[in-house]
């Protein structure tokens, strides 16, 4: 049997609550693309054998997969596509639970989504990732107890928390004509590993002041925003996120040219426009795909008089990942 996994990959608007005075930390909204995407190729094998991007890496997630759900057994990993690292768009994520996903499958397992999140050891700070890649849409996830004891007991990234993925409070379809133009500079990723950790200790707990202002805009402007199907306000109000807590933190730590990016972006037409995660990709929110290659179009330009870059357009995904699965037959 063979299997195919093609992931979404994901914007991660804002974490909400880095404060922790009512006993819980993170939270977060987020948008789910339909690209970039890893896609992914499997089969089961006698031995642990990868082919494509980022062999090191794919053969470390196959391992710690295969020694908790299958035990003693091989599989053979082709690699199609990746998402860029280190760039905003969830690229780990949706590549361990790709992985994960196709290995559960091949040994007919039956861990949930949920379950694998825990073995490839992700969405210990955000839930929007897992939540993306199980069913796609708009998200809000609630975050984790805070405090000694409690699932979460310091401001830790994903990547160092051993948390378990966040529970999702809302989930919503995106409008099929909203896209989002998406512009990558060439300049520094975005904060990572043991710099990613310095980053939360420097810059956490956010005042509280901070957070009540967030979540008012969050539940009064964002909330209604996406149910209305209003474009305008939704994008109005990802622009103000840009300006508060930890977003603000995130946004005042890019290279000046992301700044400009944004800015550019909404004086060339978009509703809305933000850093993804710690960036460096910078999103802008239009209605239509006319509206979306024109700004993609002008954002290639602006990327190319400055530090060059990757500029191009994404739909939104409102169903998740896709596997899809074919009987191998033997040759003569």
């Amino acid at each position: 049997m063979k299997i195919k996994v093609k992931t979404p990959s994901r914007l991660h608007l804002t974490l909400i609550d880095l404060n922790g005075s009512l006993g819980r930390i993170d939270g977060g909204i987020g948008v789910t693309l339909d690209y970039p995407n890893v896609v992914i190729e499997a089969e089961a094998s006698d031995s642990i054998v990868v082919e494509g991007e980022k062999v090191e890496l794919v053969e470390s997630i196959t391992r710690k997969v295969i020694d908790k759900i299958s035990p003693g057994n091989g599989v053979k990993i082709k690699i199609r596509s990746t998402i860029p690292e280190h760039v905003g768009l969830g690229s780990k994520t949706q590549i361990s639970l790709a992985i994960a996903t196709a290995i559960n499958r091949i040994y007919l397992r039956n861990f949930s989504v949920r379950e694998l999140v825990k073995i490839v050891g992700r969405a210990g700070t955000s839930g929007i990732g897992v939540a993306a890649f199980e069913r796609g849409g708009f998200i809000l996830d609630g975050g984790h107890t805070f405090g000694p004891g409690k699932q979460k007991e310091k401001f830790l990234p994903s990547s160092a928390s051993l948390a378990p993925p966040a529970p999702v409070i809302i989930r919503q379809d995106v409008p099929e004509d909203w896209f989002f133009v998406i512009g990558i500079p060439n300049v520094d990723k975005g904060a990572h590993g043991a710099r990613e950790i310095e980053v939360f200790k420097k810059y956490c707990p956010v005042p509280l002041k901070e957070v009540e202002k967030l979540c008012h805009l969050v539940l009064m402007k964002t909330l209604p925003a996406i149910m209305d199907k209003d474009i305008e306000t939704f994008g109005a109000s990802l622009c103000e996120i840009q300006k508060i807590g930890f977003k603000k933190v995130e946004v005042e730590l890019q290279d000046p040219v992301v700044k400009k990016l944004m800015e550019f972006m909404i004086k060339n037409g978009a509703y809305g426009s933000g850093v993804s995660s710690f960036g460096p990709a910078v999103y802008g929110l239009v209605s239509g795909i006319e509206a979306a290659e024109k700004l993609a179009l002008e954002t290639e330009l602006f990327l190319k008089k400055h530090t060059g870059g990757l500029a191009f357009v994404s739909g939104v995904n409102n169903n998740g990942m896709e596997l899809k699965e074919a009987i191998l037959l033997a040759s003569n």
